[in-house]
């Protein structure tokens, strides 16, 4: 991450909302209502807009992204499984898009990812030459395939390469900073490959549902567990699609209606059931990181397709943010429109902190043995700090290739700040 990044994320997504909290959903068809002022709140609903809902939870999703790339926090994988939760968000989208033709959509959807991946491709390859990398010479990349393989940084089909190790320990960044630079971009890859199969994904699945829906958690079991084990960057890229493939369509069942069929208490029991099973194979098969979901495919896939499926039954659809989340509507809607900007380059900036924040220890007042010892309990809580005004900065920077990526006019802080004035006049 990304997905990603994640033109899933895409800030001029629309979905058709509606007012108010929904209720219990059951088998049995509601009773039509009564040809007055509800009718005219009904019609007021089916206006388009922004899924206000959906924009919070990509919110969500993007600031977990973050705090977990800084903490590490294996238990965040759990609490809030971003990556499913995007994939799902990205997916209802695909779906409402695809109401037009599938060539214009796949090329409207590539459109948008490709600029910013080429922006932040230029400036890391940038880094990665200057600091020695030759991808010639690499005996990670098999040498001239290297070379080939960089045009995943112009079309991310497969892994970009980039060194595992690069300058020094002891350098301005830590020699590993270039994986965690573009270890990031897999999430392009796998959005690439779903906006890809996405028209045949839908065709099938309005034929055969359930069997399309339950496909890649099949398919994880077999890819994702060591029963079948398909070698390098197509292995991990199969696993990926496997893994996220099930939210992924389950975006298709929220958008056509398909989970509003099934009622709430089943939906959310048989969830709970597939959620108790991926923490059940994840307590066997913990990896390094203790309880990382991201170290244990099948816990992660049917983990996230259990919280999706009960985040998207219980999805307001709010055309606007109650008044209890009003005050961050502003900061909702720019995440929303620069979230890929934030998702390509938020790994880079958490490494940014720590130079900056380096330069403390060189203050005066820093020769005391105590001052020195708070910077060092409390480092990790300022880089947190820091690395929120330097994602502004970006955004103010970079963000605006978004725009012209969906053929709008640039703007420098998107965050509905003159569309809300504009409705108020």
């Amino acid at each position: 991450m990304t997905q990603g990044y994640p033109t899933g994320t895409n800030a001029d997504a629309e979905w058709t909302p509606a007012f108010g909290v929904p209720r219990q959903r059951t088998a049995k068809s509601a009773p039509e209502p009564p040809a007055t002022a509800g009718a005219e709140v009904a019609s007021a609903a089916k206006k388009p807009g922004r899924d206000r809902y959906l924009d919070l939870l990509r919110t969500i999703a993007l600031v977990r992204v973050v705090v977990y790339h800084l903490f590490g926090w294996a238990w965040l994988t759990v609490l809030f499984p971003s990556m499913g939760v995007m994939f799902a968000l990205a997916g209802s989208l695909m779906a409402r898009s695809l109401k037009r033709p599938a060539l214009g959509v796949i090329r409207d959807r590539v459109r948008r990812l490709l600029p910013p991946l080429w922006l932040f491709g230029a400036a890391a390859l940038t880094l990665m030459f200057a600091g020695g990398w030759n991808p010639l010479k690499d005996p990670d990349h098999g040498g001239a395939l290297g070379v080939v393989e960089l045009l995943n940084y112009v079309v991310p089909l497969g892994a970009p390469p980039f060194p595992w190790d690069i300058g020094s320990k002891s350098g301005l960044l830590e020699n590993t900073w270039a994986v965690q630079a573009a270890g990031v971009l897999w999430y392009l890859r796998a959005y690439l490959w779903f906006v890809l199969a996405s028209p045949l994904l839908l065709w099938a699945f309005r034929r055969a549902p359930w069997v399309t829906v339950f496909a890649p958690l099949a398919l994880t079991a077999v890819v994702g567990t060591g029963l079948v084990s398909i070698p390098g960057e197509t292995g991990n890229a199969v696993s990926d699609f496997a893994v996220y493939g099930s939210c992924w369509v389950l975006g298709f069942a929220h958008q056509e209606g398909q989970l509003a069929r099934i009622p709430r208490y089943a939906a959310v029991s048989c969830s709970a059931l597939v959620m108790a099973f991926g923490l059940w194979w994840a307590s066997g098969h913990l990896g390094p990181d203790g309880w990382d979901l991201n170290d244990i495919p099948l816990a992660q896939a049917a983990w996230s397709f259990g919280f999706v499926v009960i985040l998207l039954q219980y999805s307001p659809s709010w055309q606007e943010l109650p008044r209890r989340l009003a005050r961050w509507d502003k900061l909702i809607t720019l995440s929303n429109n620069r979230a890929v900007t934030i998702y390509l380059w938020h790994n880079m900036l958490i490494m940014a902190t720590v130079p900056i924040i380096d330069l403390a220890y060189g203050l005066p007042f820093m020769e005391n043995e105590s001052a020195t010892a708070a910077l060092d309990t409390t480092y990790m809580l300022w880089m947190f700090v820091l690395v929120w005004p330097l994602i502004a900065v970006m955004i103010l920077a970079t963000g605006w290739i978004e725009d012209i990526a969906a053929k709008r006019k640039p703007r420098l802080w998107p965050d509905g700040r003159r569309s809300s004035a504009r409705r108020a006049r």
